[in-house]
């Protein structure tokens, strides 16, 4: 089997590395990798960061850091995405279906789809800072938080947690903004 692909995430305040499940979670993975190679997130700033918990980014909206709407965008409608090889297509909302498949949990350092209730994923994921166990989707404590892991940070989690200590306003948005400057796959 191929070795599953190292993304590089290189922000403003420096990069980070993070192995993309390819193996464990084909689904989310490539429309997170199609994301990548259509260089959906170059640009985009973190629109939600809180402290002991995660940072949160990928909305189109964010190419402006103070956008009333970050965080409410995703990828295009009906848009084409590639699993393994295979062209799928995200529905009319620019979703994917969840993948409630492999049980790997939202531990420190874990990249996690960010969603709106069932099957709205798109291209906004978080970075999760601390172990958030209640967002697993197979966690029965919090039934409503249902949050498939795809990925975790192999390198510069120093990184990670100067995001994460960044200053934020009342609505969790870096008052500094850090921005994206490009992501690729190794």
């Amino acid at each position: 089997a191929m070795p599953n692909p190292v993304v590089t995430f290189e922000t403003s305040v420096g990069s980070f590395q993070a192995e993309v499940f390819v193996d464990q979670m084909p689904l989310t993975a490539g429309n997170f990798l199609s994301l990548v190679n259509d260089k959906f997130y170059d640009g985009l700033h973190f629109h939600r960061v809180i402290k002991d918990f995660m940072l949160q980014f990928g909305c189109p909206y964010s190419k402006d850091p103070k956008n009333p709407r970050n965080g409410t965008g995703g990828p295009s409608p009906n848009s084409a995405y590639t699993v393994n090889g295979a062209q799928m297509k995200r529905d009319g909302e620019g979703s994917i279906p969840d993948e409630h498949t492999a049980k790997i949990s939202n531990e420190p350092g874990t990249l996690s789809m960010a969603n709106a209730g069932p099957n709205s994923g798109g291209s906004q994921f978080f970075v999760n800072t601390v172990h958030n166990n209640f967002l697993d989707w197979y966690d029965t404590s919090s039934p409503d938080s249902k949050h498939p892991v795809f990925g975790k940070v192999v390198s510069g989690m120093d990184v990670v947690k100067k995001i994460e200590a960044t200053k934020t306003d009342q609505n969790d948005n870096p008052t500094t903004p850090v921005k994206m400057v490009r992501v690729f796959v190794n």
